[in-house]
């Protein structure tokens, strides 16, 4: 918790991939504009230049991490869609309240936090400025998050007190359930895709990607870890998918002495005198 929300490495990291994400965003927006700045959505139907065929940052259904096929984006709006805990605002008061009590996750808890806790949230940093010039680019911000969406008024607000802007929920704003009713994502980036072209997607989990990165996928021993790495997953990162440090929770930390040290790559030092 205290390299999260605490120290100046963690805010260079959340830096670093919004200007990535921004940097990215601009050369695909600019690469799509005809000669009198208009993009795809913007011209007669039929009119070229057209999002390039690998422009969008959302998988078709039934991709695998060894076949990873983008939707289509036609002559879609744009639009770059981001997870909110932990990618888009940092849940201060809820963390803070974790550390000084020790205690587990507990849903009724974390229910109560969505409601009350509306004002105790920061953005990211890196996200306030890079919304702005996102929308001033005529991108659309939207974000996807597994918070309950009998609580989609609280999580505006808190989108909008952290000085993030204005989200509608079933339009900028998507919450666990929406679509098909999972806490998957996939169904909801889907149906965020028939709608827009999705440049760019950021989250803190592998799941604010593709739902095969999640369980009852492969565990970190039988191979989660390889799955980044994967030969046509690996050119995602920072090329359309954009991943923010989270020491702090999630499947990220479900390893043990055994997945994280492999026997063979251990060293003790031996006492002095021991042969």
């Amino acid at each position: 918790m205290a390299y999260l929300y605490g120290s100046a490495e963690a805010v260079a990291l959340s830096e670093q991939a919004y200007n990535g994400m921004l940097g990215y965003v601009r050369a695909l927006t600019d690469r799509a504009r005809d000669a009198r700045g208009r993009l795809p959505h913007q011209r007669a139907a039929g009119t070229l230049p057209r999002w390039p065929a690998t422009a969008s940052a959302v998988l078709a259904a039934g991709s695998t991490a060894a076949v990873p096929q983008p939707v289509s984006c036609g002559a879609l709006p744009p639009a770059v869609v981001l997870d909110m805990d932990e990618t888009t605002v940092l849940n201060l008061g809820y963390e803070y309240n974790d550390a000084q009590t020790g205690q587990g996750y507990d849903a009724k808890r974390w229910d109560a936090w969505e409601r009350g806790g509306v004002d105790k949230v920061i953005a990211v940093p890196g996200a306030v400025a890079a919304f702005r010039q996102l929308r001033a680019a005529g991108v659309t911000v939207i974000i996807n998050t597994n918070r309950s969406a009998a609580n989609a008024a609280d999580t505006a607000r808190a989108l909008a007190g952290a000085g993030l802007g204005t989200f509608e929920h079933g339009k900028t704003l998507w919450l666990k359930g929406d679509a098909d009713g999972k806490s998957g994502k996939d169904g909801r980036r889907q149906a965020i895709a028939e709608r827009y072209c999705v440049l760019a997607q950021m989250g803190d989990q592998l799941g604010d990607f593709a739902d095969f990165f999640n369980p009852p996928g492969p565990a970190p021993a039988s191979g989660r870890r390889l799955l980044p790495s994967t030969s046509r997953v690996v050119a995602r990162w920072g090329a359309g998918w954009f991943i923010l440090p989270n020491p702090v929770y999630g499947t990220g930390l479900g390893s043990g002495w055994d997945d994280t040290f492999p026997a063979d790559r251990r060293w003790s030092q031996m006492p002095e005198g021991v042969k």
